[in-house]
């Protein structure tokens, strides 16, 4: 007799006597499911709808609150410019917003509404997430009010360029699918703790989303509170990168494969006032290997502001050892 093909039989006769039956894919499948909706329960009700008035025009975005007397984050981009900001939430109500603070180099926002005991995020920590954990994220896309789309943690630790032309590090990328409208919003893990503000799409792209780190937010937070601005350092100058040969780099000792470039000085500048000169390379900074642009804006920290640090540059055939004390950028 011909044996039976396993295909065939009903589930009870496929396991041999003894073997341990496959996962159950319903069980499965629901533990999924009530991880998301769980999310989606704890965090919606403290995701507001932004609708924004801008100069001639409007626009929307998304946002929530993360304490209970009505602060809410979302991004810059979202109400740079605002002549008037509205934020409505799930369960109906809408407060008028004013503008705490705005982060631009991160594209993050403080906005604050009227009002108490509202509905509030937990904020996670976005060092524990790992790739290919599950994202939950929630937002306003198109003006579909409280979507919610999930997906795991694609990559961590990505760099992201904001609109101001400066990086972004620490970015999650993650395939929850984002679109129009849920910049701003939350990106959530199984818990429903928040691990990063949904930031960016790469148009034309299919599940390439980005988020910037819950941990960097919390900084960014820190210093609008306090200030209504992150405080970071300048030296006056306009630069572009630029490949260093490799015998230069031999020549003078540097571990260096490009370095900055400086196009033009800002008159009474910190940069000119310590001799630095149009055409000049800078290939180290407060004893920091310069390989561009971004290296800089990295180091340009706030502790560095009106402290005396080593600029490194070479001119001509000559290597240069400066002394700068950066500025706050205007």
């Amino acid at each position: 007799m011909e044996p039976v093909p396993k295909f065939l039989l009903d589930e009870s006769e496929r396991v041999a006597p003894g073997a341990q039956s496959a996962p159950d894919d319903g069980r499965l499948l629901d533990a999924y499911s009530a991880a998301v909706v769980g999310a989606a329960e704890r965090v919606g009700p403290a995701v507001a709808h932004l609708e924004v008035e801008l100069n001639g025009r409007r626009g929307s975005g998304s946002g929530f609150a993360f304490t209970p007397d009505g602060l809410l984050l979302t991004n810059s981009h979202v109400v740079h410019g605002a002549r008037h900001i509205r934020a409505t939430f799930a369960d109906g109500p809408s407060h008028d917003a004013d503008l705490v603070g705005e982060d631009p180099d991160t594209d993050i926002a403080v906005i604050r509404i009227g009002g108490d005991a509202l509905p509030a995020v937990v904020l996670g920590s976005s060092r524990d997430v790992r790739v290919g954990q599950l994202a939950i994220a929630i937002g306003n896309p198109y003006g579909f009010q409280h979507t919610v789309t999930a997906g795991v943690v694609s990559a961590l630790g990505r760099s992201l360029r904001a609109q101001t032309g400066r990086l972004i590090d620490d970015v999650l990328q993650t395939d929850a699918a984002l679109n129009p409208g849920n910049s701003g919003g939350p990106l959530v893990d199984s818990r429903g703790e928040v691990i990063g503000v949904n930031t960016a799409i790469i148009p034309g792209a299919q599940g390439i989303c980005f988020a910037t780190a819950i941990d960097t937010v919390k900084w960014v937070v820190l210093q609008l509170l306090r200030e209504g601005r992150v405080r970071r350092g300048y030296l006056g100058l306009a630069g572009a990168n630029q490949p260093l040969a490799r015998r230069i780099a031999r020549h003078f000792e540097l571990d260096n494969t490009r370095a900055v470039r400086v196009e033009s000085v800002e008159k009474g500048g910190p940069a000119s006032r310590a001799g630095v000169e149009a055409g000049d390379l800078i290939v180290r900074f407060a004893g920091e290997p310069v390989n561009g642009i971004d290296d800089l804006h990295r180091l340009l920290t706030a502790e560095r502001i009106g402290a005396e640090s080593a600029l490194t540059l070479l001119r001509r055939t000559q290597r240069l050892e400066l002394r700068v004390s950066p500025a706050l950028r205007p």
